[in-house]
């Protein structure tokens, strides 16, 4: 799946778009990944010595593997907004000139909620596991400020 496609499927964009590709997909499962550089931002504090991405950061990459997968499901009518993070364990650092795997799974739909389990792994190696939820949320039109009075 190209850039243009996933960032039709999800509103994410640069520096804060974690996902590069989408490596395979049916309706219930997506696999992604994302290649660091080093150059992102988080490296240059996180931690300059010994660089490091944040864990929130790897839960942030695969709840947008799953926005990817819920795209289909939302029709239009919404974007996927997390509600719930349990179960969450990190297990390998990731460091700068790695790729990540995002390996989603959609457990179960609820009405509009959406239950799904990730696992974020570096060469076959687990990085994190977790399970999150996620709701459907319309995306309403934004205004340009009003002027300020002068």
């Amino acid at each position: 799946m190209s850039l243009e496609t996933i960032q039709s499927a999800i509103p994410h964009r640069d520096p804060f778009l974690l996902i590069d590709a989408v490596v395979e997909q049916d309706e219930n499962h997506i696999i992604c990944q994302k290649t660091l550089s080093g150059d992102e931002f988080w490296f240059a504090g996180h931690y300059p010595e010994f660089p490091l991405m944040p864990g929130v950061l790897l839960c942030e990459a695969a709840m947008q593997a799953g926005a990817v997968l819920l795209s289909a499901h939302a029709d239009g009518k919404g974007v996927p907004v997390a509600t719930r993070i349990r179960d969450v364990r990190f297990k390998r650092m990731v460091r700068p000139g790695e790729t990540i795997t995002l390996d989603v799974t959609l457990d179960e739909t609820v009405s509009q909620a959406f239950f799904l389990t990730a696992r974020v792994t570096v060469a076959d190696e687990l990085a994190m596991r977790m399970q999150f939820a996620c709701t459907l949320t319309e995306v309403a039109e934004q205004t340009p400020q009003a002027e300020e009075a002068t």
